[in-house]
């Protein structure tokens, strides 16, 4: 089997290199991943000037764009042949409940969905136990071809940041949400501009039981199923029953 490696925190990052490390002793790996840290860069492509991919080895290459562009240059037939499977991480922190909507490294997954590969999305919650969370992974791909999902869905795994022999075990998990993010913080800037830092994510507002929020403060690997399909279903009854209110 043929792994494409890729993340949000760039090539240089300990999770993308200990994960790369670890998967390489039983796959064939290439590894695809933005030149810089790019965390937080969501699902966005590069439209407004030509991305250029980068040989760095036989099996890595950087690319002077998002996570997106990286999953979609390899997938795409840019880089380096076909592959199998897209892992995407390990990413430096978590990316639990409403995280997932600015996440590259989920964003990188969710490109390897929409271009017809499975796709796992890894994140450690914290940043030291990486060979944890490259063990995880290991562990799944070993019985990976037993597991059959609907078209469209990939799998967002959060990993206690814990050595591997204290985990607890495995939880398929929802997605919590945060409450409020925190205000941006104002920043000096040599030449006084207005400038800012965004504000730090915040607290968990929904951490109860059979949430990713929950099995990570419990010692166990979430696992969330996810997919792009955003609509409320709850509220399109009362949504439908306003609009037919209206004469047009």
């Amino acid at each position: 089997m043929r792994i494409l490696i890729a993340n949000d925190d760039g090539i240089d990052a300990v999770g993308i290199n200990t994960l790369a490390q670890a998967l390489q002793e039983q796959y064939d790996i290439l590894v695809v991943a933005p030149d810089r840290n790019r965390s937080g860069a969501s699902n966005s492509l590069t439209l407004t000037r030509p991305v250029q991919p980068t040989k760095v080895t036989d099996k890595y290459y950087r690319v002077d764009g998002t996570p997106t562009d990286c999953v979609n240059l390899a997938l795409s037939g840019v880089i380096d042949g076909q592959v199998d499977l897209v892992v995407s991480g390990i990413n430096h922190g978590a990316n639990l409940g409403d995280d997932v909507i600015y996440s590259g490294t989920v964003a990188a997954a969710m490109e390897a969905r929409h271009l017809g590969q499975p796709a796992l999305a890894v994140s450690l919650v914290g940043n030291t136990y990486f060979e944890t969370a490259a063990e995880v992974v290991m562990k799944l791909l070993d019985d990976a071809k037993s597991l059959t999902l609907a078209p469209g869905i990939l799998l967002n795994v959060n990993v206690p940041d814990v050595p591997y022999s204290e985990l607890k075990g495995i939880k398929v998990t929802r997605l919590g949400y945060r409450q409020r993010a925190q205000e941006a913080i104002s920043a000096q800037h040599p030449r006084g501009l207005p400038s800012f830092w965004i504000g730090a994510l915040s607290e968990p507002h929904d951490a109860s039981e059979g949430t990713d929020f929950h099995a990570v403060q419990e010692g166990y690997v979430s696992i969330t199923p996810i997919h792009t399909d955003m609509t409320c279903y709850e509220a399109k009854q009362p949504l439908d029953a306003w609009v037919r209110s209206f004469d047009l």
